[in-house]
């Protein structure tokens, strides 16, 4: 028996050839991003996505790597574990 699974949004970031920004960045939109944050100046794109789409954003020419968001939590100053 066969069996989809579609996984929920996850947040990526891109690193993209600066020169083909907003080519990149349309295309993408059209696998599915859901855009946050565009700094072409540095050639980075934050957003998210379902998982099982991070292979196509991968795939996008001029896509030079995609990264999944890593959330850090620091324990406040008064803490006992500082």
């Amino acid at each position: 028996m066969s069996q989809t699974f579609r996984s929920g949004p996850v947040g990526v970031i891109l690193s993209v050839d600066p020169d083909r920004f907003a080519e990149v960045v349309e295309a993408a939109r059209r696998a599915g991003l859901t855009v946050a944050g565009e700094y072409p100046v540095l050639g980075s794109l934050t957003g998210t996505i379902a998982e099982d789409r991070i292979p196509v954003l991968e795939a996008i020419d001029g896509v030079e790597s995609v990264d999944r968001e890593r959330i850090v939590r620091i324990p406040p100053p008064d803490s006992p574990t500082q």
